[in-house]
């Protein structure tokens, strides 16, 4: 995408630091409500965070904010699910929670009870049906929790449409230039332009620590990797009610079965989480870890080809809810970060609520569980 040179000095109602999917998401949303908006992004669109997420459009109810901010967000990706085109391979293939033994299945009851409550369309698989839905998972499971809503796609290239898309609308992308310094009024770049803005926006992930001290943000680092082509080897987007568990730990490292059919006919595999890691280079041994976990599920895995694996940082919050605000004496700063392993799901419902808050209307689920000012409350 060319640039046109910007000057030195620039007003715009919103500077937005970061093209992932949520700052991209972001920009698409406000400059589609008149906004004049510049996007900021020092690499590639739908780099860091948004490259290293596999692309899940799912609901989940850790919590009823959770629940509300995912389901919102979903509904909206449905809507917009005709407009968008090829390349972001968006696929309602569904979301197939496996149970390996009574306890998970007893989550599955739990969860079957807390979807249909809230209307969802969901579904309960014993073991037969099970294997008839995923013939390549190994014999012996329980059972399953089949979320007939959930979708995935290619989050590099969702990015890229919501960019593109904001462009048409006048907003100006300002490529390999990096928000440093925000404030009322302001934005400043690490090439020393100054952009006039009443609001900035940081979407930037953990990086967003180093403009706003003592934000309670913190990576996790997980691994994917990404095989040759196996048409209807995988139906759902598979996932061991285990992952839960790891899901659920703040500290300790973790493996869990996670594997993602793609409109290509690939097979991307998952999940891996690590807290404390800085690099971003991959890990012999926990991509090890992650295969065989994988495996134990799924052994016709073995025959498989692998063609690339990778790593990437998303950045967690200690409550796994996202910033989604301005932020506590810093007034005209907004966050959009903190989403952890959600930020691809929950992208478009951010954007959203952020427009509505800076136009003082009222959203269509409550803003306050999200507010930043909750990581400074015992600051």
């Amino acid at each position: 995408m060319t640039v046109p040179p910007q000057p030195k000095a620039s007003r715009y109602e919103i500077a937005i630091a970061g093209a992932g999917i949520v700052g991209a998401a972001c920009a698409w949303e406000f400059a589609r409500n008149g906004f004049r908006v510049a996007l900021v992004e020092p690499a590639e669109i739908g780099g860091g965070a948004t490259a290293a997420g596999m692309g899940h459009l799912a609901v989940m109810d850790d919590s009823p904010a959770q629940f509300a901010l995912t389901s919102y967000s979903q509904a909206l990706w449905k809507e917009l699910a005709p407009a968008l085109p090829a390349d972001v391979e968006y696929m309602p293939c569904g979301s197939l929670w496996v149970a390996a033994d009574e306890m998970e299945m007893d989550e599955v009851r739990r969860k079957y009870s807390y979807y249909t409550t809230h209307r969802l369309a969901i579904e309960i698989l014993d073991d037969k049906a099970l294997a008839e839905a995923e013939p390549n998972l190994r014999p012996g499971l329980l059972g399953g929790l089949l979320l007939q809503h959930d979708a995935v796609i290619y989050p590099p290239c969702a990015a890229r449409y919501f960019v593109a898309e904001a462009c048409k609308l006048g907003a100006v992308l300002l490529s390999g230039r990096r928000v440093v310094k925000a404030e009322q009024g302001s934005a400043h770049l690490d090439d020393g332009t100054n952009l006039a803005a009443a609001h900035t926006v940081l979407a930037t992930g953990t990086a967003a620590r180093k403009m706003i001290p003592g934000l309670n943000l913190h990576p996790r680092k997980g691994h994917l990797l990404i095989t040759d082509r196996y048409p209807g080897f995988v139906n759902h987007q598979l996932i061991e009610l285990g992952y839960l568990k790891s899901a659920h730990s703040l500290q300790a490292d973790s493996v869990a079965f996670n594997v993602q059919p793609r409109k290509t006919g690939q097979l991307l595999i998952g999940s891996s989480r690590q807290y404390g890691a800085e690099d971003p280079a991959i890990e012999a041994d926990m991509l090890s870890n992650m295969l065989r976990r994988a495996i134990e599920y799924m052994p016709a895995l073995r025959s498989v080809s692998a063609i690339r694996g990778w790593a990437g940082f998303r950045a967690a919050t200690p409550d796994k809810l996202p910033f989604i605000g301005e932020c506590p004496d810093v007034p005209g700063v907004y966050l959009a970060t903190g989403h952890e392993g959600l930020g691809i799901s929950t992208s478009l419902a951010t954007a959203k609520l952020l427009c509505d808050l800076l136009q003082n209307r009222e959203s269509a689920i409550p803003r306050e569980p999200y507010a930043p000012s909750r990581s400074f409350a015992h600051a």
